[in-house]
């Protein structure tokens, strides 16, 4: 969302020069915006003081309860060797660079921040796997219509990296995790996209709808994001609270993704690859 800002600087009159009192953004007539992006945008037009030097903390949301952590399975031994032997293997295309960027270091305001991935958003494609990939690798000029994941999970278990994981997927606009968010642009507001890792299982065809659920995902999808997953928590040293939803997540509400998504087998193979417990 982009904002233009302006504050008149003085009024000269005839005797001396007298500054024109600010008015605070909130205050004038006109102008809508999100109440979280206030404080940010007064900054903006105060310019940094040593009271608002501090990236604004993200809206208040209920904790995240990750349903990986509520149990322990017992270890499936077979399900553990299977898995094992299962190669990771991924097959690469190019994203457009418009739908991607770098991981920046140094926010909006001039902080320096820590891009290394500390979470992993979960979502899904809601139409086929060629149609996602057709998108992210179609050019989009407008920042609007922006969008990448990392990876993607095929119905087949078909794994596909998107974005290289050292780089900025656009999988998530306005977001948080654990009261945590990035301002990368003074034109949008603060977003997790700069520490995340996002992965995209396949919707089955009946979920291309704008229905609660769906048929859910096969064991194969299950089997190929275990693996993805493990790489990811163990190069970047993610636990398993970190792995959440982009219905979690998003702080607009309008996301609801992963639709159907069955806890309990992603946490089966996440206790036989003894990430979990």
């Amino acid at each position: 969302m982009a904002a233009g800002l302006c504050a008149t600087a003085g009024l000269v009159t005839i005797a001396v020069l007298q500054p024109l009192k600010r008015q605070p953004i909130a205050e004038r007539p006109g102008l809508l915006i999100k109440p979280e992006m206030l404080d940010w945008l007064q900054q903006a037009v105060d310019g940094p003081t040593e009271e608002n030097a501090k990236t604004p903390a993200p809206p208040v949301d209920k904790p995240w309860d990750s349903p990986l952590l509520k149990s322990c399975p017992v270890v499936d031994r077979g399900l553990q060797q299977r898995l094992v032997a299962i190669p990771l293997q991924l097959s690469r295309i190019n994203a457009a660079p418009t739908n991607y960027g770098e991981r920046v270091h140094v926010d909006a305001q001039g902080q320096r921040i820590d891009p290394t991935p500390a979470v992993i958003v979960l979502h899904e494609t809601v139409f086929s796997l060629g149609s996602a990939i057709n998108t992210f690798t179609t050019p989009h000029p407008n920042d609007a219509d922006q969008a990448s994941y990392h990876t993607l999970v095929g119905q087949k278990g078909e794994i596909v990296q998107v974005v290289d994981p050292s780089k900025r997927a656009y999988g998530a606009g306005h977001s948080a995790f654990d009261g945590r968010w990035v301002f990368t642009s003074k034109h949008f507001s603060g977003s997790l996209n700069n520490f995340a890792l996002h992965v995209s299982l396949e919707t089955p065809p009946d979920g291309a709808t704008s229905a609660q659920q769906h048929s859910g995902y096969t064991p194969a999808q299950y089997d190929a994001l275990s693996r993805v997953l493990a790489d990811w928590m163990v190069r970047y040293k993610i636990e398993p609270h970190a792995i959440t939803t982009h219905r979690h997540v998003d702080l607009g509400n309008a996301r609801s993704d992963p639709r159907s998504f069955d806890w309990q087998q992603l946490q089966t193979r996440l206790t036989a690859l003894g990430l979990v417990c």
